[in-house]
């Protein structure tokens, strides 16, 4: 028989319901745990062990993995996000009240998800202080209706500062399809606006978009073996700054514009995601130089003046997104 155990001892923090769709476990009231193969509390070292098709559900975030593992203490108090040592000699703790949980562990087949968001992985840490969660393992994804986040190393989501941060083989591919890769990417969301107290409930209505909730894309930072890809040119330098709203990305550090067997080469690099056009930029006086093969198929396109590979030089002047 599925057993439940309903922590609602452990879990006061705050009780009002939360209206961002994000992956937040920080805020809400009691935490449900679910478990096939039974639960255990362990009541000196004040953990919560669930095993087998295991399941905890606070407010909209719901959390599924293998095992679980929640760590409480006394409101209030200051132990470290680590799970507390046995207590030796003295009576266990058996009362509940006025705990709460500090931390949550997921392992195997993790999958994390609300309406809109989910994040998936083989190990995932919920630390409740720094409202942080951060994902290991094997196949690290993060979804959200306006963007996907992969990485091989690890995956770390702050929704309260909207922003991830993702190492290892990283990419982010938005959902009109434009790539940014890198060894390290940081995406920054926009931040979900409360309801306007003096609209109409009409005028009111857009906020409570749960896709609208889940923020918005606003700028990506990407360090190390950065990658850009358009239609015709694959962009590639040392670092990074891509901003969807303006569609322009600005790359730096040996960078190379390659298309075909044609490639040039220069510190900075303009490119338009939108129109697909790739631009190297000349810096204080620099030269760019590069390797135009004639009888390269690509060349069409690029005497026809469709999304060229390379521009004139220019100032420091302009502008960056």
């Amino acid at each position: 028989m599925r057993r439940l155990l309903t922590v609602a001892g452990l879990l006061l923090c705050l009780a009002a319901p939360v209206r961002s769709q994000q992956l937040d476990l920080s805020h809400g009231g009691p935490i449900d745990i679910t478990s096939r193969d039974g639960i255990e509390w362990r009541q000196n070292e004040r953990e919560v062990i669930a095993r087998g098709d295991a399941r905890a559900i606070r407010n909209n975030v719901t959390v599924t993995a293998d095992r679980l593992i929640a760590w409480y203490r006394k409101k209030g108090g200051n132990e470290a996000a680590t799970a507390p040592a046995p207590t030796t000699g003295l009576a266990a703790d058996t009362s509940t009240e006025g705990n709460e949980v500090y931390r949550l562990q997921a392992e195997g087949n993790v999958h994390i998800y609300t309406q809109t968001d989910q994040a998936e992985g083989d190990k995932a840490t919920y630390d409740m202080d720094q409202a942080v969660l951060v994902m290991t393992g094997r196949n690290l994804k993060l979804t959200t209706p306006n963007d996907v986040i992969t990485a091989r190393d690890d995956l770390e989501y702050w929704p309260q500062k909207h922003m991830a941060v993702a190492r290892g083989d990283a990419v982010v591919v938005t959902n009109d399809a434009k790539r940014v890769a890198a060894d390290t990417l940081v995406a920054y969301t926009t931040e979900n606006s409360p309801p306007d107290a003096k609209a109409t409930p009409a005028a009111a209505k857009p906020t409570d978009d749960p896709l609208a909730s889940s923020g918005k894309l606003q700028r990506v930072e990407a360090f190390g073996h950065v990658s850009v890809r358009t239609p015709t040119d694959t962009v590639t330098g040392d670092r990074g700054v891509y901003v969807p709203d303006t569609g322009m990305a600005r790359l730096a550090g040996n960078v190379q514009i390659t298309r075909g067997q044609n490639q040039l080469n220069g510190a900075e690099a303009d490119v338009n995601m939108k129109t697909g056009i790739a631009t190297l930029v000349a810096v204080n006086s620099g030269r760019v130089h590069g390797l135009v093969v004639p009888d390269d198929e690509t060349n069409k396109s690029i005497g026809s003046g469709s999304a060229a590979t390379g521009g004139k030089p220019r100032t420091p002047a302009a502008p960056k997104p």
